[in-house]
């Protein structure tokens, strides 16, 4: 499993708008995907941390964003964006839910 991970700056007022324009329709989310994160800060509410699993391989995943709209999203989503503070692509390598805590 994998885990892509952005935080980005927005422009302010712009948090809605980047929500609609990141989150992908149900019919239209990239086959590999499994579930999808946005985060807004609490100290500032203009920094938001993106993140989405990947069930596949690495090869799987830039298959999945070459043959999908990958290109087309980032396009539709800079306009709302001042600057991208950290991008990453990661491995889980290990995960922890504890007993009695809630899965999601």
């Amino acid at each position: 499993m994998l885990c892509a991970h952005t935080v980005r700056r927005l422009k302010p007022g712009a948090f809605e708008a980047f929500l609609e324009a990141f989150r992908p329709d149900a019919e239209d989310l990239p086959q590999g995907w499994v579930r999808f994160h946005a985060l807004r800060g609490l100290a500032d509410e203009n920094e938001v941390v993106t993140f989405g699993f990947f069930d596949g391989t690495l090869e799987e995943l830039e298959r999945s964003q070459s043959d999908g709209d990958y290109e087309q999203r980032r396009e539709a989503i800079d306009q709302y964006v001042d600057s991208v503070i950290a991008n990453g692509l990661y491995e889980i390598t290990e995960s922890w839910v504890p007993e009695g805590a809630p899965a999601s």
